[in-house]
């Protein structure tokens, strides 16, 4: 018998996956197991990094305000975050306090030693720890209707508690309710985190639970990734689309209106619109039909294809219409439920069911910018990136059997290609696999589907990595996540095989041999939603669209008053050509114009004095404050407005 100390001696080794399953190093081995090292700075590594510096941050803090309970502590995209239940809420001066305390934890070199208990030996331990306690409640086949979060504690086949042994004492010093698996000990986490932000967090997610005090942090192997990362969070907030939707005059989030419904300003509806154009326009030569379909429907037809079943916590409340009365009150006529439409692919499916379909018509691609509507908890909503109205550029393609593969394939070029024309151009897929619990149909039609899928990813030549549980009820899924200017990951496209549907609404198609045969069904989202790419693209390009999508493509400083009409006619002959053209006559003098419209990232400037009305030229100045005189006035309309046609990323 051996553990994963005798088997490793390389220090960056800080767990094993033994026949698949995440464990500590201290975990003993059979001969016959099959092991492999886990890294810290793997993916699994800095999870195990992250959920054990969140303990220690727990630990901190029951050792600053032994009153306050505890929450959950999972470890999150580039960090951690641990709730806490306090009288009073944490302030920025509280962080400092913590992160000391934490310092001296990680010094001692506490070891994390796992111990399986029963149910009543946890509840025994935690008997103070109420929020714990509601956890050990959850524990086995109800814990996979919790949040994922929450399955770092109670998700294994045990229940498990993590001491915090003092190495010299060797007394528990602390300890938490975790399935783990930890670093070996505290020590191990080193100096490369940080406390970052304080927010509040209903328990489990929920309004109508107590509201908790949460505190993010950060993790990483070293210190100079810690900085690296600090680094990139800065130019991230630089390029946050709340902050420059506001300085740009884009968009807004009217409280009059409602949380999580923007309203885009004239500018910001000049970007949005040209998304769609251009977006519109490769439908149309991609072989899509357009289509359109209401906002709001009768209850029966999500019930037909399951989204109350599975999606009714995401769906705004029901309206009850058309219900009649007479004069003394009596039901003359019932009422029905209508529901505002979360997703589209239910009415497509009627326009596919409206008559006859022959196989000759397949692939059959229907497409729309449909609005839909999702009540997103308030605490998850997020600038445009998270909203409860947004119109996604759906589709929904209805194939033969034997032309998924190939119309899969198709459809992932035709997102390279358009996400490319929109200035994205680093990729790789992601597979979603069936929910073990949320999932209709067969468990056959989930393996063909989705082994069609992975074939379909592995031949694309990108790398392909896996989601376990995460595809949608319907189907499995691929994802194409697409990297930013600053390296960081967007889900954007997704393409998703559905065998359910097309049955539950009973489609058929005529085949070739005059049967009936049913259709299968690609739902193919490219941009997602127009909200959220607008946001996207927004921090993308921190601001400074292409020619093609700014607001404002040119506008004319002329160096005086005297050069207004000289400069107005090279303004008039670019709006003749639709170019986005605008004359600055305001009072200001030219410096201030200057700064004011680079501040307002318009691509071209276009300046004029003596030297250019005589010689018929004008001069040209860049965002980057870089500037080019004397160029004829023709050759700067043609450049302008090739910059526009071929989409030029400048």
């Amino acid at each position: 018998m051996a553990d994963g100390f005798e088997l490793f001696t390389d220090r960056s080794v800080v767990a094993m996956r033994v026949n698949g399953e995440l464990k500590d190093l201290a975990a003993t081995l059979t001969p016959t197991d099959v092991v492999e090292p886990v890294t810290i700075s793997s993916p699994d590594g800095l999870n195990i990094l992250r959920h054990s510096a969140a303990h220690v941050l727990a630990q901190a803090v029951q050792n600053v305000n032994p009153a306050a309970r505890l929450g959950i502590g999972p470890p999150v995209t580039d960090g951690f975050y641990y709730d806490f239940d306090v009288e009073v809420p944490f302030t920025p001066e509280d962080i400092k306090a913590l992160e000391k305390a934490m310092d001296r934890i990680i010094r001692q070199g506490q070891r994390f030693v796992r111990r399986v208990v029963t149910d009543d030996d946890a509840r025994t331990e935690f008997a103070a720890e109420p929020y714990k306690l509601e956890l050990i409640g959850l524990k086995g086949g109800a814990v996979a209707a919790t949040a994922d979060n929450e399955s770092v504690e109670v998700g294994g086949a045990e229940l498990t508690i993590y001491d915090n042994v003092d190495p010299k004492s060797g007394e528990t010093v602390w300890k938490d309710l975790c399935r783990g698996p930890h670093l070996p000990n505290t020590r191990m986490i080193g100096n490369g985190y940080s406390l970052t932000r304080l927010a509040a967090a209903y328990w489990r997610g929920s309004e109508k639970n107590p509201q908790l005090q949460r505190i993010y942090g950060t993790a990483w192997p070293t210190k100079d990734e810690l900085r690296a990362f600090q680094a990139r969070q800065e130019e991230a907030a630089k390029r946050d689309h709340r902050k420059l939707g506001q300085e740009l005059d884009l968009f807004s989030f009217p409280e009059e209106i409602g949380s999580g419904l923007p309203v885009f300003h004239p500018k910001g509806g000049i970007v949005r619109a040209e998304i769609e154009n251009y977006m519109r326009e490769q439908l149309l030569a991609n072989g899509y039909d357009l289509v359109n379909t209401p906002h709001i429907t009768k209850a029966h037809l999500f019930e037909t294809s399951g989204h109350l079943q599975w999606y009714k916590d995401g769906m705004f409340p029901p309206m009850h219409l058309d219900e009649e009365v007479d004069v003394e009150g009596n039901v003359t006529r019932q009422g029905q439920d209508y529901y505002l439409k979360p997703m589209n692919c239910p009415m497509h499916n009627l326009i596919f069911k409206a008559r006859g379909r022959s196989y000759r018509e397949l692939p059959l691609r229907l497409a729309e910018f449909g609005t839909v509507y999702r009540y997103e908890k308030s605490g998850t909503l997020s600038g445009l990136t998270r909203v409860r109205g947004l119109t996604q550029d759906d589709a929904h393609i209805y194939v033969t059997e034997a032309q998924v593969k190939t119309e899969v394939a198709s459809q992932l070029e035709f997102v390279f290609e358009t996400l490319r024309g929109y200035g994205l151009t680093d990729f790789y897929l992601e597979l979603s696999t069936k929910d073990p619990v949320k999932f209709v149909g067969t468990d056959e039609q989930w393996e063909e589907a989705t082994e069609t899928l992975r074939q379909v990813a592995v031949e694309s030549g990108l790398e392909l990595v896996s989601d376990p549980g995460g595809a949608a009820f319907y189907g499995p899924k691929i994802s194409v996540q697409a990297r930013d200017a600053i390296g960081r990951t967007w889900q954007l496209s997704t393409v998703q095989l559905d065998f359910n549907q097309p049955e539950r609404f009973g489609l058929e198609y005529t085949a070739a041999d005059g049967t009936r045969q049913q259709p299968v069904m690609i739902h193919r989202a490219l941009l997602g939603s127009i909200e959220r790419f607008f946001a996207i693209l927004l921090e993308h390009y921190a601001g400074a669209f292409p020619v093609w999508l700014s607001p404002v493509q040119v506008v004319g400083i002329p160096v005086a008053e005297a050069y207004e009409d000289y400069l107005g006619d090279v303004i008039r002959q670019l709006k003749a050509l639709g170019v986005r053209a605008e004359l600055d006559t305001s009072s200001d003098r030219m410096p201030k114009k200057i700064r004011t419209h680079t501040k307002a990232k318009v691509p071209f400037q276009l300046i004029a004095g003596e030297d250019d009305r005589a010689a018929g030229s004008v001069s040209f100045r860049f965002r980057d404050g870089t500037q080019e005189n004397g160029i004829p006035v023709a050759d700067a309309i043609l450049r302008i407005v090739d910059a526009i046609a071929t989409k030029a990323q400048v």
